[in-house]
C-alpha cells in the first residue's frame, strides 16, 4: 500500500512539473529582426520559453493553451526610469514630511500592481527613500505583484543639488544630509555613497549631473558635480558591478556626466549636437521620459499643483523634452525606452510609446527600445527582451498591431511574467 502510495504520488509530482503553457500568437513581434511574425505557438515550461512552432499548437494532458490568435504579441516591456515609490499629486511635497516608511511602502504595492499590468514586467527603479529595496525584495519572492525592480536606493545628488532630500525644508530640520543619505561633497563622499549603495542591496547608481524640475530649487539645469566627483563615482560603480544613471537637463553637466563614464543620461533636454556626438562616442544612451515632459507642463498650469518655485522651470523643460527626443534619434543617438512614471501616474507607461511614434520614431524601433534595447542596458540580454527559446517568459500582448494604432500599446490585454499569468 505505502509503495502504490508513493507511486501515485510520483507521477502525480511529475504530471504537474511537466505542464506546459501554449500561446497561441496571431502576430509575434521579433525583437532582434523587427520583423512580424504570423501564426506562431510559443511553448513555455515552467519560467522559461521552451520553443516557437509554426502554426497553432496544443499541447497534451493538461497542459495549458492561450489564444491570441487575434492580439499582436511580444516580450514583457521594459521601463528604464520610474519611480515606484510615490505618484505625483498636488500634497506631494507635503507628505515628504507626513509618511513613515510604512505609508510609502502601502502606497508603492498598489503601484508596482498598475506597472506590471500595463505590460512593464521589468523596470530600473531610479530613486527613493529605499523603501525600493525592500519592494524589489518582495516582489522577487513573490509576496506582492509587481514588475522584476532594478533600483537604484536612494540618488545621489550634492548639497542643494536636484536630489538632496532636505531641499526646501526649514534651517531646524535641514541639517547636514551626507553620503549615507545621498549627499556628496568630494572624491571620497562620492566613492562612500556608492560602497553605501552596495551595503544597501542597490542594483546601479543614479546620480543627478544637473538641477531638475521637481526639487524645491532654482535651478533646473546647472552642473550640480565636478568631473572628478562623478569619475570617482563611475569608476567605484565599475568596482561593484553597476552602471550609473544620470539625471541631466543642462547641456554641461551632460557633458561632465559623460566624460565621467555614465551609462544612461536621463531627460537630456538641452543637449546640444555637440553632446549627442559625444553621446555617441561613448555609447551611452538616452532615457527620454517625454511622457514626464507632457506631464509637468500640464500640471504647472494648474494653480497651486506645485510649489511656486517649481512652476517656470516645468514650463520651460517641459515642452522642449520630445523635440531633443526627436533630434537626438535622427542623430543616431541610442535610445533606450523610460518614461519617469511616478511623476505621472503609474500603469500608463505606455503612454510614451505613442510620443516617440509621434516624433519619427517607427513602432518597432521603440517596441524594440522597450525590449531588447533595455536588457542590453540591465546586462540581461540572454534573458530578457526576446520571445527565443531559453529566455525568461516575461510575454504581453495587445489587441491591435502597433504599427497601425501605435495607442494598442496603452491597453495591454495578456501578461505573463516569469512564466505566471497576471493578466488575460
Amino acid at each position: 500500500m505505502k509503495l502504490i502510495y508513493t507511486l501515485l504520488l510520483a507521477i502525480i509530482s511529475t504530471t504537474l512539473f511537466s505542464q506546459d503553457t501554449y500561446i497561441q500568437c496571431g502576430k509575434l513581434i521579433d525583437t532582434k529582426t523587427g520583423k512580424i511574425l504570423t501564426e506562431k505557438t510559443i511553448i513555455v515550461s515552467g519560467n522559461k520559453i521552451s520553443k516557437i512552432e509554426t502554426g497553432y499548437t496544443e499541447g497534451e494532458g493538461n497542459d495549458i493553451v492561450i489564444n491570441l490568435k487575434d492580439k499582436t504579441v511580444m516580450p514583457g516591456l521594459i521601463d528604464m526610469h520610474v519611480h515606484m515609490e510615490s505618484e505625483s499629486n498636488p500634497k506631494a511635497y507635503l507628505e515628504r514630511y507626513t509618511n513613515n516608511d510604512a505609508d510609502v511602502a502601502y502606497n508603492s504595492v498598489g503601484f508596482a500592481e498598475a506597472t506590471l499590468l500595463a505590460g512593464f514586467t521589468t523596470v530600473r527603479d531610479l530613486g527613493g527613500s529605499g523603501v525600493n529595496i525592500s519592494l524589489k525584495k518582495a516582489i522577487a519572492q513573490e509576496k506582492i505583484i509587481g514588475p522584476r525592480i532594478f533600483t537604484a536606493g536612494k540618488i545621489i545628488s550634492s548639497t542643494g543639488g536636484h536630489g538632496d532630500p532636505t531641499n526646501g525644508s526649514k534651517k531646524t530640520i535641514m541639517g547636514d544630509p551626507g553620503p549615507k543619505d545621498g549627499v556628496v561633497n568630494g572624491i571620497e563622499d562620492a566613492k562612500k555613497a556608492v560602497r553605501q549603495r552596495y551595503k544597501n542591496g542597490a542594483d546601479l547608481i543614479k546620480i543627478t549631473a544637473t538641477g531638475g524640475v521637481l526639487s524645491v530649487a532654482k535651478s533646473g539645469s546647472n552642473p550640480q558635480f565636478k568631473l572628478e566627483e562623478i569619475k570617482a563615482i563611475c569608476q567605484t560603480a565599475k568596482d561593484y558591478g553597476f552602471h550609473v544613471a544620470a539625471h541631466a537637463h543642462g547641456d554641461e553637466g551632460m557633458q561632465r556626466a559623460l566624460n565621467g563614464g555614465v551609462t544612461t543620461i536621463e531627460h537630456g533636454t538641452l543637449m546640444s549636437t555637440k553632446t549627442m556626438d559625444l553621446m555617441k562616442k561613448k555609447k551611452a544612451y538616452l532615457v527620454p521620459t517625454i511622457t514626464a515632459g507632457k506631464e509637468v507642463t500640464e500640471k504647472a498650469e494648474i494653480d497651486g499643483y506645485y510649489p511656486a518655485i517649481i512652476v517656470p522651470k516645468a514650463l520651460e523643460i517641459g515642452p522642449k523634452i520630445q523635440d531633443t527626443f526627436k533630434k537626438a534619434y535622427k542623430r543616431g543617438v541610442q535610445i533606450a525606452f523610460g518614461t519617469d512614471a511616478g511623476v505621472f501616474k503609474h500603469g500608463q507607461n505606455g503612454k510614451e510609446f505613442g510620443y516617440m511614434v509621434e516624433a519619427g520614431m517607427p513602432a518597432i524601433t521603440a517596441i524594440q527600445c522597450a525590449t531588447i534595447v533595455n536588457a542590453k542596458v540591465l546586462n540581461m540580454s540572454k534573458e530578457l527582451g526576446q520571445i527565443a527559446p531559453d529566455f525568461i517568459a516575461d510575454i504581453v500582448a495587445v489587441d491591435e498591431d502597433p504599427r497601425d494604432d501605435i495607442k494598442t500599446m496603452e491597453n495591454v490585454v495578456f501578461v505573463m511574467k516569469n512564466g505566471k499569468i497576471y493578466k488575460q
